[in-house]
């Protein structure tokens, strides 16, 4: 099935007839990309579905305010990065955990056979990911998996490119002690 672009999406969006149909346009196109962009971060299948609906009913919300001041996927992005982040901080404040004593159940979570079923070498880069701050595991994600440029990062987090490429290489230098000095734990 052919994509269609964002300015139809929008515009389809803008007409009340044509809105439901808009809507499954843009999740047909967005909804993978966001579950896998929230699944990075909390690692819970259940827990990203609850969010992933979370994001899309926020965007069904605010569709109609969206002014084209950034791109329409970096806009979304932006909502399930800020949903992603939200949810850790809480849970992390429900438990009265340190982030990360949090990390560290995640990490556990991680090697049980539904959450994971991908090879040793993926399993340790994904513990190594686990150990970087949100900010910069949030970062990591967007360039490494999701292959986004930086200024698209920019938009999605406010944060300057300059600061972003340094972020993105501290957290590489750290993914890569990680990986170097960790043994395999399971």
């Amino acid at each position: 099935m052919k994509q269609v672009e964002d300015a139809e999406i929008l515009q389809k969006f803008s007409d009340e007839k044509t809105r439901q149909e808009a809507f499954g346009l843009l999740l047909n196109k967005y909804q993978q990309k966001i579950y896998w962009h929230i699944r990075r971060m909390v690692i819970n299948h259940d827990d990203t579905d609850d969010l992933v609906q979370d994001v899309f009913v926020k965007v069904w919300k605010n569709l109609g305010n969206f002014r084209n001041d950034s791109q329409l996927y970096t806009w979304i992005y932006r909502i399930a990065s800020n949903e992603s982040i939200t949810f850790l901080n809480k849970q992390k404040r429900q438990n009265n955990t340190p982030l990360d004593e949090v990390s560290q159940e995640v990490v556990e979570r991680l090697v049980e056979p539904s959450y994971f079923n991908g090879t040793e070498i993926q399993l340790k880069l994904q513990r190594a990911i686990l150990t970087l701050p949100e900010k910069q595991r949030l970062i990591f994600n967007m360039k490494y998996f999701d292959e986004m440029k930086y200024e698209e990062i920019s938009e999605v987090l406010g944060t300057s490119v300059g600061a972003l490429k340094a972020s993105f290489h501290i957290a590489v230098k750290k993914i890569e002690a990680f990986m170097l000095n960790e043994d395999i734990k399971f």
